[in-house]
Formats: C-alpha cells, sequence, structure tokens
C-alpha cells in the first residue's frame, strides 16, 4: 500500500464542486479490519476503471453511542487512528458526518438524494451485505438500488469476508481483544492492534514508583480489552520501543477513568504532548488490586522482567 493524501471533510455542509463524482462506501469502519480492506480493495478497482476518486462516508460518534449509550460498542480506533489507516489505504475522501438527532431521523431517500446525490455526486457505491441506514435502519440495498437506477449511478452489494472459516467484523474484534487473543484479533485486522495518543499528565504514580509511564487518556468509549501488556511504542521517529504497558482503571489507586500507561524500557526523555502510538504484542495478566503501593511496585519490576524476556526471546528468533 503507497499512502496518499487523503482529505477529511466534516459535515456535508462542507462538500464542494471539487468532492463531487466519487466512487463511494459506508460505514464506521471502526478497525478498519480485513473485511473493510477488502471493501477498500474492491472499491480502488473501481475508482480506477471510472477515473474517480475514493470517498469513505463514515459517522462521529458511532450512531450507537448517540441512540443507545449503553448498548455502545468499545471502540476500536479513535477517528485520528482512523484516518490513517484509511488513507494508507488510498482512500481520497474520508466524509465524517456528525450523528445527532438531525442525521439519526434522516429519511433513507432523503440521505441518497443529500448527501450521495447533491452532495457527492456519487458514481458508483459500495456496501456490504448488512447495511442499513436511514430512520428507524429503513434503508436498505433494494431501496439503494431503485434510487441508483433514479439518479443514475452504480450500485454494488458486497459479501461478508471470511477469513480461515471466520466471518471478518468489528464486533469479532472486539471479543477477541475482550478475551486477550491479540494474535487472533491481529489475524482479523491483518496487523498488530494499536492505540495512539496524546500523552497527558497523570499523576505521575508511576515515577514515584520508579517506573515513569507515558500515560493516554480515553474521553470517549474505551476500548475493549483490560491487564498489563508487552508492547511497542512509536514516538514519530519511525522506530518501537519495547515497554511494559497497563490499560484499565488502576484499581489499587481507587481509579475510575480507564487509561493505557506505558513505561518505556531504558528509556528517557519528556514525552508529555507528543503523540504516540502503543501497539500490542503479549498479554501478560489481568488488572489487579494491591493492598500496597510496594506490593504494586514489586508487581511492576515482575511485569517489567517479563517483557524484556519476552522481546529477548523475540531478538532471538529474528536472528
Amino acid at each position: 500500500m503507497v499512502a496518499t493524501f487523503m482529505e477529511l471533510v466534516r459535515g456535508s455542509y462542507s462538500l464542494g464542486a471539487r468532492h463531487r463524482g466519487v466512487v463511494a462506501t459506508i460505514g464506521n469502519f471502526d478497525g478498519v479490519h480485513l473485511g473493510h480492506q477488502a471493501m477498500l480493495s474492491r472499491l480502488r478497482e473501481r475508482a480506477q476503471a471510472l477515473g474517480a476518486p475514493l470517498a469513505v462516508i463514515t459517522f462521529e460518534p458511532h450512531p450507537l453511542e448517540f441512540l443507545a449509550p449503553d448498548r455502545a460498542p468499545a471502540r476500536l480506533t479513535r477517528l485520528r487512528d482512523k484516518c490513517r489507516l484509511l488513507q494508507a489505504h488510498e482512500v481520497d475522501l474520508l466524509l465524517c458526518l456528525r450523528f445527532r438527532r438531525r442525521l439519526a431521523d434522516m429519511e433513507p431517500e432523503a440521505f441518497v438524494e443529500d448527501i450521495l446525490v447533491r452532495g457527492l455526486g456519487v458514481r458508483h457505491l459500495l456496501v456490504g451485505d448488512d447495511f442499513r441506514f436511514g430512520r428507524q435502519r429503513r434503508g436498505d440495498f433494494a431501496m439503494l438500488a431503485q434510487m441508483a437506477e433514479i439518479y443514475g449511478f452504480g450500485i454494488e452489494q458486497m459479501p461478508t469476508l471470511s477469513h480461515a472459516d471466520e466471518r471478518v467484523s468489528s464486533t469479532r474484534v472486539r471479543e477477541t481483544l475482550a478475551a486477550g487473543e491479540l494474535d487472533h484479533a491481529g489475524r482479523l485486522l491483518g496487523r498488530p492492534y494499536a492505540i495512539s495518543g496524546r500523552v497527558v499528565r497523570g499523576e505521575a504514580l508511576g515515577r514515584k514508583l520508579g517506573y515513569p509511564t507515558a500515560n493516554i487518556a480515553f474521553h470517549g468509549r474505551p476500548p475493549p480489552l483490560r491487564g498489563v501488556f508487552a508492547v511497542r511504542v512509536g514516538l514519530g521517529d519511525g522506530g518501537m520501543r519495547p515497554a511494559a504497558a497497563s490499560l484499565g482503571t488502576r484499581p489499587t489507586v481507587n481509579g475510575v477513568d480507564t487509561l493505557l500507561e506505558s513505561f518505556l524500557l531504558d528509556f528517557s526523555g519528556e514525552l508529555y504532548g507528543r503523540h504516540v502510538e502503543v501497539a500490542f504484542d503479549a498479554r501478560l495478566r489481568d488488572e489487579q488490586h494491591f493492598e500496597s503501593l510496594d506490593a504494586l511496585k514489586v508487581q511492576m519490576a515482575e511485569d517489567v522482567a517479563r517483557v524484556r524476556s519476552y522481546y529477548a526471546e523475540q531478538d532471538r528468533r529474528t536472528l
């Protein structure tokens, strides 16, 4: 894959004449897993045949986060990560629609007319076999096919991808991550699972215990996995540094919010404010409550030793 420039457009009101004439697909694209990648590959073929830009239409927040917050799924990717992954798959335009009441109540016919036809001038549309849209999810492929004939754009439905006899979906990726099955999740994603974010200031507890951490906070839906992990941290310089990471609510200090804390091995330097990427390689254990900070410190030393051993073994295998 060759990374290209991708334009992010927030809201259909920001669309202009230069955005018209695209081939497009619609979906949440949470995780940009192998199924999503297959759709993008198919759509890229259509785009090249027509000499048209490739556009993805997505929603922020996830519709269920607005419609039914208690049933909303954990987030696999933040918008920034989604943008990076879609750009790597040669998407030219990402139209991000803010999902609020107006969009939730939009009739599917109006969605096609306002956004697909007038906004994007869509030439060809590709959707998944379970795609539903519009008010009360009334819109389906049959309706799209009827409207495609009226407005003169191509329409195509793509079956769900299976990998090793398993249906690839964002739901399945969440399930494997929640179970700590990182290798399994990586096979569905086509890459190791990773989270990126800006390093924020915390309570400096790790520094006080001798293990200063780079912390990423989650202001929306946290990811589906929890525990202590062997990870690699990218600092934007092309390299990935081994680290021990904890992802959870820090029960020993009565934490409430989910936090990702990464202790980079053999690293010194200021990371506050920097954007980092954390790639998950192995799960070491569950998050635990310790009776004292001394007990926590002892466990942290054991975790760091296990991470060192894990990556030393990985290095030996590559020799």
